[in-house]
């Protein structure tokens, strides 16, 4: 057994009439679709439930999972203090959690714990489905998990993980993905109106509504920032959970009445369905038309890997000299004619140009220090390049070099700096030696070798 169901839910205090004191009642689809798929899940008796909240301890480069056996909270900072809510925790299922993100390379543990109490965007969840629950069966455990800053490929490979542990274990397992979406949809809401948020409550909605959530991969970045939305990871935590499951998607309700969006989405697992999983969007190699084909695998290179976290295979159908022959290489990317990243390697690190060109070009994507991660949106507007260099060769000084002609390597000790040939404003040798001397961290007046290598650019 493992996911047997998953579900999206809000988690606004003002739901509760505890809290709202009537002014829930302004939001009463929510509050029935809440009753609605509390009900299924009391019904399909999980063994655990699995909760996601963007409220429980956050940390840019990890997950945490409340460790422990039992935690509880209340809702004293919304004026309902005798409002309590507790669960007990499925320690198994959190230690073999544990694991199995480590295999992963996945940031994900139990140390760093902030606050042992339940987080208002697990107990609102917990507080319908234990008043839809039969006290008569057996209770139900929950692992409850926070976000991260990591990426949301990352957040999505950690939901696969969650599904891994679930199968491996046996356990009938339903997962809670908890968040509110844009929090600025009106004047008088708690942030104010931008006209992002309804566009992005509108466009995740129809992801929900049709259970794609490949789409999630190609939301604009900047859109969900203005948006002000907190719970999009969440979502695709639960997303990886269901990776390659066959799924029934519902939207059962979208409201924003306060200017916050709130949406209850469920999934119904269905069956297995191998096309669903996400590596099916890695990207299939060709050739176009007059396409030099250095440049098309840099460019399907950057692409697989923004889209499946994964670099791609060397492709069939490269000319030989690109699987026969070892160089350095460097990949170049342009956005409206400006540098958007570079990174490259000086002598050949693997067994090919091809190979070379498919690592650096994830390189320059997403590793250059001087720029953000490009991102899926950009790629139609970049431009690549590819300079494959020859062996660099010793000089004795700078009247051997051209810079139309040669790069230059500026070493002195360890550090060393490189300048590629050709370069729009590089007009003569000392600039081309000065700014290798910077990127090496060298001072004037230091010591340095000089060498000088060719290069073939493919645009």
């Amino acid at each position: 057994m493992s996911i047997i169901a998953a579900y999206i839910v809000p988690h606004p205090p003002i739901i509760l009439p505890e809290i709202g004191k009537g002014e829930e009642r302004k939001v009463q689809k929510t509050i029935d679709s809440y009753k609605k798929i509390a009900a299924e899940i009391a019904e399909s008796e999980p063994e655990t439930i699995v909760i996601t909240s963007p409220h429980a301890t956050l940390y840019a480069d990890y997950f945490h999972i409340s460790p422990g056996r039992h935690a509880a909270g209340d809702f004293g900072q919304f004026g309902a203090r005798g409002l309590v809510i507790s669960a007990d925790y499925d320690e198994e299922f959190v230690q073999e959690l544990e694991k199995t993100a480590e295999e992963n390379n996945i940031p994900a543990g139990t140390a760093g714990e902030r606050d042992p109490r339940l987080d208002h965007g697990t107990m609102i969840p917990l507080r319908f489905i234990q008043k839809a629950w039969d006290p008569n069966k057996k209770p139900f455990k929950i692992v409850r998990i926070g976000l991260s800053g990591e990426s949301l490929l990352t957040h999505y490979e950690f939901g696969k993980c969650i599904a891994e542990v679930a199968e491996k274990l046996n356990r009938r397992t339903v997962f809670v993905a908890s968040g509110d979406l844009s929090h600025r949809l009106k004047e008088d809401g708690p942030y104010g109106f931008v006209k992002e948020g309804p566009i992005f409550d509108q466009q995740i909605t129809n992801i929900m509504r049709s259970g794609n959530f490949s789409e999630i991969f190609n939301l604009d970045p900047h859109l969900c920032d203005q948006a002000g939305e907190c719970g999009l990871r969440s979502f695709v935590i639960m997303a990886g959970a269901l990776d390659g499951k066959q799924i029934e998607p519902e939207l059962l309700s979208y409201e924003g009445t306060f200017g916050v969006g709130y949406a209850v989405a469920s999934f119904k697992i269905k069956g297995i369905d191998e096309n669903s999983r996400f590596n099916r969007y890695e990207t299939e190699f060709q050739i176009n038309n007059g396409e030099d084909p250095y440049v098309a695998l840099a460019k399907a290179s950057l692409t697989t890997y923004l889209k499946t976290g994964k670099y791609m295979k060397v492709p069939s159908g490269l000319p030989a000299e690109m699987l026969n022959r070892r160089a350095g290489t460097f990949v170049s990317l342009k956005k409206n004619g400006e540098l958007r990243g570079c990174i490259g390697t000086i002598l050949p690190v693997r067994s090919s140009v091809a190979e070379e060109i498919i690592h650096n070009a994830v390189s320059a994507g997403v590793e250059d220090p001087r720029f953000p991660p490009v991102t899926l949106n950009e790629l139609d507007d970049l431009d690549f390049s590819v300079d494959v260099l020859s062996e660099p060769e010793d000089i004795s000084s700078p009247d051997q070099l051209d810079v139309k002609r040669y790069g230059v390597i500026v070493s002195s000790g360890y550090r060393r700096g490189l300048l590629l040939p050709d370069l729009e404003g590089v007009d003569t040798v000392e600039e081309q030696i000065d700014i290798a001397r910077r990127k090496a961290g060298i001072p004037r007046g230091e010591p340095i070798r000089l060498q000088r290598f060719e290069v073939v650019r493919h645009t």
